[in-house]
């Protein structure tokens, strides 16, 4: 009997797997059934390590871009401000000489008051007395001058002449003594020859007649020389103290003192016509008039007037910019500024650089018209130079809306 043949190993792998399907089923759920465990819990690991991580660590803080516009109201003012130009308070203006929009000029006359005429003549009558006390200090202290000239050439006459004459008679006296001299010789001589006999007695004689002679010329001599110089200092005394006497009278102190007291009276009364005349104390347009011709100038409730008008340096604008007291540490002078109209008085924005930082903190003035904005707020006034000021010079008050650029610098 033949043997089977033996099964293809192909049909013998299929029959292995089927024989073993039955076992390998229920492992493969099991480990899947374990991995999905497995799964599950780690990821519930996960999540609740994150949820603890994120409970622990604070949150973080959103950190704030930093700013670079500061932004305020402000209101347009003329350099220097707006100035009240003023008189005595009661005071009536008799002629106004300007009107409103006019640029007038450091000094010029912008009024006059009632009492412009009278202090007037006072002041023209001051003025006579001072010229007619001056003239009269000048023709005395003329006449003076005049004393001391003459005195001073008498006392010329008189030195000059006499110190001639006190020259000459010095010198015949030199002569004289000379001449008395040789004739004392001769005499002593004419006696050792009258004792050897070589002269007569009439020759001695003589020359003893000539020797005593000389001796009265030379004591006479002497005698006027000693008058001339005693005449020269009592004559040179006495001019020297009429001298001094129209020195001492050229001071003239009464008259002198009226000057002095006419200049200071022509003072008082011009200072009291100034007080008459209101002048412009600075360059600048006329902004509003107060006070018109004819009118008394106002006293103003608080002591003081209220002027007659108010002036202002509108050919260069300024932004007086009210910024907060936490922003302005941001700011500094000489960064650029952005001005706008926030009610249309003028289209393009305006561009200025700030200039001056305040010095206190203020509660603000110019307030917003959004009725939930801050109204006492605390602010420091930073002032900024406008570049366009022509644009704005008939704006003064309006308010306005400011950016200041804090890295312009």
């Amino acid at each position: 009997m033949n043997a089977s043949p033996e099964p293809p190993l192909a049909e013998q792998s299929r029959s292995d797997r089927r024989r073993f399907a039955p076992r390998l089923f229920p492992l493969a759920v099991a480990l899947s059934t374990g991995f999905l465990v497995l799964g599950l819990g780690v990821s519930r690991w996960l999540i609740w390590d994150q949820a603890a991580q994120s409970q622990n660590s604070p949150e973080p803080v959103p950190v704030a871009p930093e700013q670079v516009k500061v932004v305020a109201l402000g209101r347009l003012e003329p350099q220097g401000e707006v100035i009240q130009v003023g008189g005595s308070g009661g005071a009536r203006i008799d002629r106004l000489l300007v009107k409103e929009g006019d640029w007038v000029q450091e000094n010029q006359v912008l009024a006059y008051l009632d009492s412009y005429d009278e202090r007037l003549a006072a002041r023209d009558l001051a003025a006579s007395q001072l010229r007619e006390a001056e003239a009269q200090l000048a023709a005395e202290t003329q006449f003076q001058e005049a004393q001391i000239a003459e005195t001073q050439t008498r006392i010329r006459q008189i030195d000059q002449p006499q110190a001639q004459a006190i020259a000459a008679q010095e010198a015949r006296l030199r002569e004289l003594q000379a001449s008395l001299s040789l004739g004392r010789q001769d005499l002593e001589r004419d006696r050792q020859l009258l004792q050897d006999g070589a002269i007569a007695q009439r020759d001695l004689d003589r020359q003893q007649t000539q020797v005593e002679e000389l001796q009265s010329q030379v004591k006479t001599a002497e005698a006027t020389l000693e008058q001339l110089k005693t005449a020269r200092s009592s004559d040179l005394r006495n001019a020297q103290a009429q001298l001094k006497t129209a020195q001492a009278n050229l001071p003239l102190s009464q008259i002198r003192t009226a000057v002095a007291s006419a200049r200071e009276n022509l003072k008082l009364a011009e200072t009291r016509l100034n007080d008459a005349m209101i002048e412009a104390p600075q360059a600048g347009r006329v902004l509003r008039l107060i006070t018109r011709q004819g009118e008394a100038i106002p006293s103003a409730p608080t002591g003081g007037d209220e002027g007659i008008l108010e002036l202002g340096n509108t050919r260069q604008m300024m932004v007086v910019a009210e910024v907060y007291e936490s922003d302005v540490v941001r700011v500094k002078v000489g960064q650029t500024a952005t001005i706008r109209s926030r009610n249309g008085a003028f289209n393009e924005p305006l561009t200025g650089k700030v200039t001056e930082l305040g010095w206190q903190i203020f509660k603000n003035n110019v307030l917003d018209d959004d009725p939930a904005a801050n109204a006492d707020a605390r602010v420091v006034e930073v002032k900024i130079q406008l570049d366009q000021s022509d644009r704005v010079e008939n704006l003064t008050n309006l308010q306005v809306d400011v950016t200041i650029d804090t890295e312009s610098l």
